[in-house]
């Protein structure tokens, strides 16, 4: 029988609640600790799994295998460096850091100590997502958007760090190409930093995403929509669904509708075109994105032949990319905050 990993995570927040209740039904999985800053904190979710709370990280070292770091994202550099340099392997909630710098820290630290290093885009491990990336699709172009009310958490970062992040980790892994350019414009309502943003990025293979998240929504909306040569997929990672037009199948349609437009006396009011086409619903596999997440990041910890789901790299990225689009919308600042 395989020795269990031991496990805690670092941070009791919400999203440190939700990794500690997966790695608990984790079968390789030994949840040792909680740790938070404010020991009440993780003790509530301690007592939830029968394992222990400290409030000092470094009072897990020697005791666990492997971490996840769910604290707040300024924070993620220097307890990452504890762990790393302690041989302990680390998943780290998306973002990767607080700043591009930071992140090619821990990268290099990674490297430095042969530590698996993985990121939480969980949203990458959204059934949704996982449906795509089994069609192999080549985009030329992407729409996302994401929007929802105020959270009330995760203050310390703007939208595109706190949301947007999500969707430019994706793009990136479908684009598969450098940023040749970025576009933006960002407002702040609330806080300091930008609650709604929207990014146009081009790749320099051609591809071109738009992206839109906002933080100061009426409603929870997770959609992307991509086009490439061979397909048309519309997907809604929320509710988990999506259905795919493929090209080849519809060629007939195109084929009979140009016959008909060089006829000249047909009349095309009579004809629905969402009735014409061939539209296949997405077969898409309902699990538990945070457990697909710790299930690849535990078989990379385990075994150096896997590599976790978002990589170390990947996730720096995805933390250059968004730095890009800041940089933008601080150039396109608008001269006033906006008033609600």
């Amino acid at each position: 029988m395989q020795k269990k990993i031991r496990t805690a995570v670092i941070g009791a927040g919400k999203m440190g609640g939700i990794h500690a209740k997966v790695y608990d039904q984790l079968p390789q999985s030994e949840l040792v600790a909680i740790v938070d800053t404010d020991i009440e904190k993780a003790k509530s979710i301690a007592e939830q799994y029968n394992c222990s709370a400290y409030s000092d990280c470094m009072d897990v070292v020697g005791k666990v295998d492997a971490v996840t770091i769910s604290a707040p994202t300024i924070a993620h550099m220097e307890l990452a460096k504890v762990f790393i340099e302690n041989n302990i392997a680390v998943l780290i909630e998306k973002p990767l850091a607080s700043t591009v710098e930071q992140g090619e820290e821990i990268v290099e630290l990674a490297k430095q100590n042969n530590i698996v290093v993985a990121v939480g885009h969980s949203e990458r491990c959204n059934p949704v997502v996982q449906a795509i990336k089994r069609l192999n699709i080549e985009p030329k172009f992407i729409e996302s958007s994401r929007i929802s009310p105020y959270p009330f958490r995760s203050t310390d970062v703007g939208v595109v760090l706190d949301m947007m992040i999500h969707d430019i980790d994706i793009i990136l892994s479908l684009a598969a190409s450098k940023i040749k350019r970025v576009d933006a414009a960002g407002v702040n309502v609330i806080g300091e930093r930008e609650d709604i943003c929207n990014a146009r990025i081009v790749f320099e293979n051609g591809c071109i995403a738009n992206i839109t998240a906002s933080r100061l929504a009426i409603k929870t909306e997770r959609k992307v929509r991509l086009f490439s040569r061979k397909a048309y997929l519309s997907m809604d990672y929320f509710k988990k669904s999506g259905i795919i037009i493929k090209a080849d199948p519809n060629i007939n349609i195109v084929k009979l509708i140009n016959e008909k437009k060089a006829a000249g006396d047909f009349d095309f009011s009579s004809m629905n075109w969402a009735e014409l086409l061939q539209i296949e619903p997405l077969e898409i596999d309902d699990k538990e994105p945070v457990r697909l997440e710790q299930e690849a990041f535990l078989r990379a910890v385990v075994d150096n032949q896997y590599a976790p789901e978002v990589s170390v790299e990947e996730g720096l990225a995805a933390l250059q990319c968004a730095e890009k689009i800041l940089a933008s919308v601080e150039e396109n600042k608008w001269d006033e905050k906006i008033v609600v």
